[in-house]
């Protein structure tokens, strides 16, 4: 940065200047997400933050508000569907729990920027305050983790390493480094810190293209043993309306879902589509408990037996009956339903959304909102997360859960060769949709497995393990889709690693932390030091 003197800017101008730039760089990020997918625009963002954190200027309370300014731009135009059916306070009030992350970075950012190689302590706090955030409050919020944003450009082949932990950890750094050398050109700054971060980003750029280079190689190899293929479809029936009121629609949602399997299963007989081997139906497709409903199990057995294959159900499984002053529990499940044996195995869903499906601290929300009585009563799973059909170990990931590291991975090691998505989006929009199917792609890459996305109301698709989209359904219409796929079964690096690297970033986040305070004492005692003597001296 210029330092202060003739030249300079007044400092309201300046501070305006960053305001600006901190706004814009909220903004750029978010536009490297669905329904934009500019991916270079988060290496624009990021780049921009650090010009903006890394001014002199900027304090540490200045960090924390440019921070948090930066959260809001981006957080605020990423997630206006949470609010499209209930209102703007929850969208607001999401938005701003959001971005005290982001707020959270300004202040270690500001304390990290003397160290020399300061972009590499940056980028490991970045990433190390999305696992925070991907955590807590109420299971955490990973909606907005910056990898996610990469689906469909090249830094997205760092999925297979290091899961979308190292895409983001590669795009921050990135914008950090870019800042850098954008600050050597035009300012002439001699700084050691920006020297030592100029001279490593050619050490970390061949790095970079090392792993970019192996991630490309891994995808080429995957496919070098052959395997058996599996012909799957994914059925969208949709829903008589968008909104709120989804449940009411529940025998309408399930019928229309039996109708476009038999729609399915005529095509197959005229010989137009391949007979699958296995049907996906998204989640909730049968609100009705089929376990209990001889009407709604009668339905999907009809459709099993029309297209001569098993369909993975998602259905709403009523629990035990409960004590009168107790809620009512029902678990989120996918139910296997076989031609003649009908419901088999099944998984519950494990990681349930907060105030949608049940609602935390309920006794403070229902006095704080009549929304948080809309919040449903589900339990939790503790199944594997696979379920064995067509002779397919498959892995499910059920709508929320996909956002989360933990879901498909676990289901990956615990052996599943495919990994299917069923998916309610209902209650949302397009937008919503298009940012999990980007979701979606990038944990096909990283798990190196073929994703199917089946969704109520779309956007369903079947995805390649290099992320490649090969079927998508539109939104909001009824529909299928059918298409061969490769099970694999072996494990990506990402698979394996991913959780250690994680735990790397976490430590050297730690350590640069502690250095930084030791660092900044050092300099307050020789300081204090300086006084005394001084004194003395007088």
């Amino acid at each position: 940065m210029l330092p202060p003197g003739r030249g300079s800017p007044s400092p309201t101008r300046a501070r305006w200047c960053r305001v600006s730039a901190t706004l814009a760089a909220g903004l750029a990020v978010c536009a490297s997400f669905p329904p934009y997918g500019v991916w270079p625009a988060a290496i624009v963002g990021f780049t921009l933050l650090a010009w903006v954190l890394g001014d002199r200027s900027t304090t540490a309370v200045g960090g924390m508000g440019f921070g948090f300014l930066f959260g809001l731009a981006f957080y605020l135009p990423l997630l206006p569907w949470t609010g499209i059916f209930v209102g703007a306070l929850p969208w607001i009030a999401l938005s701003t729990m959001s971005a005290l992350f982001p707020a959270l970075f300004g202040v270690v950012a500001v304390m990290l920027r003397r160290l020399p190689g300061w972009p590499l302590w940056w980028a490991s706090c970045w990433v190390s305050i999305e696992w925070l955030k991907c955590s807590v409050p109420f299971g955490g919020f990973p909606w907005g983790v910056v990898g996610f944003g990469q689906a469909d450009g090249p830094l997205a082949s760092y999925a297979r390493i290091g899961g979308v932990t190292l895409v983001s950890f590669v795009v921050v750094l990135a914008g950090f480094l870019m800042f850098v050398l954008v600050n050597q050109l035009l300012r002439r700054t001699h700084r050691r810190a920006d020297r030592v971060a100029l001279q490593a980003a050619t050490a970390l750029l061949a790095v970079a293209l090392g792993c970019l280079a192996s991630g490309m190689l891994i995808e080429q190899r995957g496919g070098a043993e052959p395997s058996p293929t599996l012909t799957v479809a994914a059925v969208q029936g949709n829903v008589p309306r968008l909104g709120l009121d989804f449940n009411a629609q529940r025998r309408a949602v399930l019928t229309n879902h039996v109708e476009e399997t038999r729609r399915l299963a005529d095509d197959v007989a005229a010989g137009t589509v391949d007979r699958p081997q296995l049907v996906i139906w998204p989640e909730n497709s049968s609100d009705v408990d089929p376990l209990l409903d001889p009407t709604a199990a009668a339905q999907i057995s009809s459709a099993v037996a029309a297209v001569s294959a098993p369909i993975m159900v998602g259905a709403v499984l009523a629990g035990p009956v409960p004590e009168v002053s107790e809620p009512a529990t029902t678990t989120n499940s996918v139910i296997v339903w076989s031609p003649g044996s009908g419901p088999g195995e099944r998984h519950d869903k494990k990681i349930l959304q907060p105030f949608g499906e049940y609602l935390p601290l309920r006794d403070v929300f229902q006095r704080l909102s009549t929304y948080a009585d809309r919040a449903g009563n589900f339990v939790p799973g503790n199944g594997t997360g696979v379920v064995t059909v067509a002779g397919t170990t498959v892995g499910i990931t059920t709508c929320w859960e996909v956002v989360f590291d933990r879901a498909p991975r676990d289901a990956v090691r615990n052996g599943a060769q495919v990994l299917v998505v069923p998916s309610n989006n209902a209650t949302f929009n397009e937008t919503m949709s298009r940012q999990q199917l980007a979701f979606a792609k990038i944990r096909a890459i990283e798990h190196d497995r073929p994703v199917v996305v089946a969704a109520t109301t779309g956007i369903s698709a079947i995805i390649d393990p290099d992320g490649t989209v090969t079927r998508e359904t539109e939104f909001f219409t009824s529909a299928y889709l059918v298409d061969v796929v490769t099970p694999t079964s072996t494990e990506s690096p990402a698979t394996r690693w991913a959780p250690s690297l994680q735990a790397l970033l976490l430590i050297i986040s730690v350590g640069a932390i502690a250095a930084a305070t030791w660092r900044c004492r050092i300099c307050q005692t020789v300081s204090e030091e300086g006084v005394a003597r001084s004194g003395e001296q007088r």
